[in-house]
């Protein structure tokens, strides 16, 4: 780590200007959570393996920026020449740099790296002390790291309409339209999953998350595809020629951009006649549009902007345009790829309910391995370990080998392609890291006196789950039962909310927070975010958090959102319980100002555990609703069992008493 940051230190010292900073942060040319391990430069110089942070080294100093979810795995992997910045605690990473750098100090970024609206924010924080924000020419940790992995050449494969449920003329048709209304004539698309789910494309350059690095330009009369040209077999290339895509290098993109700016952009081959035609309906539309408007005809099809996200489009792109023609403003695909059709929401039940299935299988195994190997109580009973001298001494089980087989049984479902994020696998003091991942070499053994808390997730071909149970298989303390029950109300009543129309996710993250705040109990993390179809795990442009961005972007009907309340005490344990839910519209008695209503629909299926609720915290509506879910649990998962897994589950349901 000291031989990176030294070399680092000598590349910004003889770099035109110097550099007084080099920031790292951790996504990719394309702004991604997830990215590929050659694309970890934050992790490769920081050692911190979280998914969200920011490196900044200055020629003294190195400092890393993350979220109150990597709090205590930060401070675990940072060494002595780091130091952590907690996100919402600390100064944000631009005061910082402008309090503590002097005037006319030169921060480098690689500008592939960066948004346009992070790096046209620092610019303007800048400005104030006439300190400069540098693109340099090339990623300069990419310089110093000697082995960095390869770029995998994996197979693009088409996604069936039988799962999408949209074909991509209908997608194109819908984009250009949105196109015509911004008075835009083009957009770059930078976002992967935007990508994919617009060409009903998948590809695996990301594990855990079924895309292909990749862009799109679309016109009103073309389309292109870049990337790497070797990932595009026959089935693939059939697809994108039938909807007039062209298949571009990955590279072009940079000059694709410029020719796009300038209106000299064209597809090299003869566009396919329907979607000919459809660029023909756009224009004439448009131009009935503006004549309906009172605007002339020449007015009307005169469009000529170029719409770019700024959340995901890399600054190095942006500079390709002329600035005066750019309309800065979130993709039209973010919400249309959250609005899920019936195609997709009917997948995405479907997978929940093998996933739960699977979910299921594995508590029934876990119960009986804690049991037979260390004497447990069980899943059920609440008293002591019994017969603690029976443990097999030859065998244990660990974090790491309870979560294999937990894949295991996803693996053996239908439709199954892998997991949709790495499984948090967590024991006693590890469950209070938020985002912990376990490692072979390194994980803790299962220990029947201890929370056990999953939070895992699979990717199918008709949609994507994520899910999150804490159990305990000896006896839980009463404080620890007093925590669960906090959580898991907090988790029902955001599940049992109503609400208007035109409510964003920030004015619901405090329905989940309320019960525990009662108790003087909260959790650093978001309660909710969108989740894909056989896509990201993590979607946008919606959520449910504390974070300002939440109110960018209301709930509308066919959204899925998670509900995951928590509680973490650092050393001890932690507690987390997840549901996916889908936005419906709600019958309610009446409707104050017309608004229309909402509600959740909860499409994750798996038993609450009985012994971790304190019953005396719960009130008889909340008794009934785990009844009622549980009563569903039941009626739903049992065709997907065999008889022992059925018996085990009818135990695991029986109604709660008062």
């Amino acid at each position: 780590m000291a031989d990176t940051l030294a070399s680092l230190r000598s590349l910004m010292a003889s770099h035109s200007p110097p550099l007084d900073a080099l920031v790292v942060p951790s996504e990719d040319y394309h702004q991604s959570e997830y990215v590929s391990a050659r694309d970890k430069r934050r992790e490769f110089v920081s050692g911190f393996t979280g998914s969200a942070g920011l490196a900044l080294i200055t020629m003294k100093e190195a400092r890393l920026w993350t979220d109150g979810r990597y709090f205590l795995q930060a401070t675990q992997q940072l060494s002595d020449e780091w130091k952590l910045m907690r996100m919402g605690e600390d100064p944000a990473v631009d005061t910082w740099m402008t309090d503590n750098f002097p005037k006319d100090a030169a921060i480098g970024i690689d500008p592939w790296c960066v948004s346009v609206h992070t790096a046209q924010r620092w610019e303007r924080i800048f400005l104030k002390k006439q300190q400069k924000l540098v693109q340099t020419s090339t990623n300069l940790v990419d310089a110093v790291w000697r082995n960095r992995p390869p770029a995998e050449i994996t197979p693009t494969t088409v996604h069936p309409l039988e799962f999408a449920g949209v074909s991509v003329a209908e997608k194109l048709k819908n984009l250009r339209e949105k196109l015509s209304s911004e008075k835009a004539r083009g957009i770059i698309i930078t976002a992967l999953d935007e990508v994919a789910w617009l060409y009903n494309i998948r590809g695996n350059d990301v594990a855990y998350s079924p895309i292909v690095h990749a862009f799109a330009i679309v016109t009103t009369n073309s389309a292109f595809l870049y990337v790497d040209k070797r990932k595009v077999y026959i089935e693939v290339k059939s697809l994108l020629e039938e909807n007039g895509v062209e298949v571009r290098d990955y590279g072009a993109v940079s000059t694709d951009a410029g020719l796009l700016s300038s209106n000299e952009l064209d597809s090299s081959f003869a566009v396919k006649g329907t979607v000919n035609e459809l660029a023909k309906d756009m224009k004439l539309n448009s131009r009935e549009h503006a004549t309906e408007n009172g605007k002339s005809e020449k007015e009307g099809s005169d469009n000529d902007l170029i719409w770019v996200d700024p959340a995901s489009c890399c600054y190095g792109l942006f500079s390709k345009l002329n600035f005066d023609n750019v309309v800065l403003q979130q993709s039209p695909l973010a919400l249309a790829k959250a609005l899920k059709n019936p195609v997709e929401l009917d997948g995405l039940k479907r997978a929940h309910i093998r996933d739960g299935a699977a979910v299921v299988q594995y508590l029934v195994w876990l119960d009986n391995q804690m049991q037979e190997i260390y004497g447990a109580s069980g899943y059920f009973l609440e008293g002591e370990n019994i017969n603690t001298n029976k443990r097999l001494k030859t065998m244990k089980l660990t974090e790491v080998t309870v979560s294999d087989k937990l894949e295991s049984f996803r693996a053996s479902k239908e439709n199954y392609r892998g997991l949709s994020f790495p499984s948090i696998s967590s024991v006693g003091p590890n469950a209070a890291i938020i985002h912990y991942s376990p490692q072979a070499e390194t994980c803790a053994e299962l220990d029947p006196d201890s929370i056990y808390l999953f939070d895992s997730g699979a990717q199918y071909l008709d949609g994507t789950t994520d899910i999150t149970r804490t159990v305990h298989f000896g006896k839980p303390s009463s404080h620890e039962k007093a925590c669960y029950t906090a959580v898991l109300k907090g988790h029902i009543a955001l599940g049992n909310t109503r609400f208007p129309n035109g409510t964003n996710g920030h004015a619901l993250d405090i329905v989940a927070r309320v019960p525990l705040w009662k108790d003087g109990l909260d959790y650093r993390h978001g309660t909710g975010h969108g989740i894909g179809s056989y896509l990201y795990v993590h979607e946008g442009p919606h959520m449910i958090t504390f974070r300002p961005q939440a109110r960018n972007v209301p709930l509308q009907a066919s959204m899925t959102v998670t509900d995951e309340p928590g509680y973490y005490e650092d050393g001890n344990f932690g507690i987390r319980l997840e549901n996916v839910l889908v936005v419906n519209e709600a019958n309610t008695n009446f409707n104050f100002g017309d608004k229309g209503y909402l509600q959740f629909e909860h499409i994750t299926w798996a038993p609450y555990q009985k012994k971790l609720i304190d019953m005396s915290l719960l009130t008889p509506e909340e008794r009934d609703w785990v009844n009622a879910y549980h009563a569903r649990c039941g009626e739903i998962l049992a065709p997907y069992l065999d008889e022992s897994e059925r018996s085990w589950l009818q135990k695991a349901i029986e109604p709660l008493s008062a």
